[in-house]
């Protein structure tokens, strides 16, 4: 069916008209920027400066200029990788508001049992959750996650708060003030027991007295779904990428998740592979890891100085040098209870790291390539087939045989050097 030519005068003009209201809406003022010279500069939440801003940039009071130069530092990592290790190396610095997993929330309530899921739906859901979530703990909107929290609070109040005891910042004052100042390592267990519930009010007050802000995550994939977060001009994002052998990882998740990777261990026992292995439980770390460090060795200029790749393995073999390179690339200064703690977490035993399976106490150093004495060589080799690209990329070398897994005297970690970018 033909229009005539009146309907079609009609929708021109329509168009005319359209097009002209917009003009006037972007042109019945000047065009402004908020006057940040530095975009890294911009924060959620920050201090006003000493020169008012313009009428424009006051409309849009969340671009505000971060005098103090805030710095919002993210933990990109995958479970059993050494992340609760890194996370309390920021966590000890007395100038840091660092919160473990919150993400943890987002999947419990929008995708109960997740994990790893390769749905797209799936993923696109829990992704763009995490970003709005993130992007509002890091201006220390902490009552954005009650919504995510179940049973929700009630007067912002919550005892279900996940790891709360991990963060020294939600242990001690303001937020609780069962210690004293002086305590400086309160045990988690003692933290969750002696601060009952969890005041969000008050540790939102608490964040914002913090100079930076710190967040541990193993809920997100690989760095290019962080884009968005990265290019935020009210953000100052730094990346740390901790990454690790997946021989290693396969064999602290057999001993962690003892259900979920039963048929794995079934095969270490009998020496024969179940036909119904879930062999995503390994591929997908191998695929996300070649992903997220490929990105961020290709040295895109939207990572541009906020991108560190860390090996658990070179900071469990130097622990110190390596977090003071941490430290280095954040743009912060190692103070000494981050020192004290590395001396006293770094020397235990991996008998009591295996007692306390999220702990962080351990012979560091020793712990680095155990894996090797807990994985048989038939599973190695096929890690090691399907995983051949990232062992690669990171650094990791190959085994030919079960001697040579279990000669401890040769190292599988090459000397390689990831500079920040």
């Amino acid at each position: 069916m033909q229009c005539s030519w009146k309907a079609v005068i009609l929708l021109a003009l329509v168009s005319i008209a359209i097009q002209y209201t917009a003009i006037r809406t972007f042109t019945s003022k000047p065009f402004q920027l908020c006057p940040v010279s530095i975009p890294q500069n911009c924060g959620l939440g920050a201090q006003e400066t000493d020169a008012p801003f313009e009428r424009g940039c006051d409309e849009y009071a969340y671009f505000t200029f971060n005098a103090s130069r805030k710095t919002h530092i993210l933990v990109l990592a995958t479970t059993r990788s050494g992340s609760s290790f890194v996370g309390q190396l920021l966590n000890q610095h007395s100038d840091i508001f660092y919160l473990f997993e919150p993400l943890y929330h987002v999947q419990t309530a929008l995708i109960p049992r997740l994990s790893h899921s390769r749905n797209t739906a799936d993923r696109r859901v829990m992704l763009g959750a995490s970003r709005d979530l993130l992007r509002s703990l890091y201006g220390c909107d902490l009552h954005f996650l009650e919504s995510y929290i179940k049973p929700p609070p009630t007067n912002h109040t919550t005892d279900k708060l996940f790891r709360r005891g991990a963060s020294r910042a939600l242990c001690s004052q303001p937020v609780c003030d069962a210690f004293s100042p002086g305590e400086a390592n309160v045990e988690e267990g003692d933290c969750v027991k002696k601060c009952t519930t969890l005041n969000m009010t008050l540790a939102a007050e608490s964040c914002r007295d913090k100079r930076h802000v710190a967040i541990k995550i193993v809920r997100v994939p690989e760095i290019g779904d962080l884009r968005a977060l990265v290019e935020d001009p009210r953000l100052n994002l730094k990346v740390i990428q901790l990454v690790r052998d997946p021989r290693g990882i396969l064999a602290s998740r057999i001993e962690t998740f003892r259900d979920t990777y039963r048929l794995w261990r079934i095969w270490r026992a009998t020496g024969r592979k179940p036909y119904n292995l879930d062999l995503t439980q390994l591929t997908v770390v191998c695929e996300d890891f070649l992903s997220s460090v490929s990105t961020g060795l290709s040295h895109p200029y939207w990572l541009k100085g906020k991108y560190m790749l860390v090996r658990y393995e070179d900071l469990a073999r130097n622990p110190l040098q390596k977090t003071k390179d941490i430290y280095d690339y954040l743009g912060l200064s190692m103070d000494k209870n981050v020192v004290d703690w590395i001396q006293a977490n770094t020397r235990g035993s991996n008998e009591l790291s295996a007692k306390h399976k999220y702990g962080t106490v351990r012979d560091s150093a020793a712990n680095a390539e155990s894996w090797r004495l807990k994985l048989s060589f038939d599973m190695v080799d096929y890690t090691q087939t399907v995983c051949q690209k990232v062992l690669h990329t990171l650094g990791y070398k190959s085994v030919k045989s079960a001697e040579e897994l279990k000669n401890m005297s040769l190292s599988l970690v090459a000397e390689k050097v990831f500079v920040p970018f």
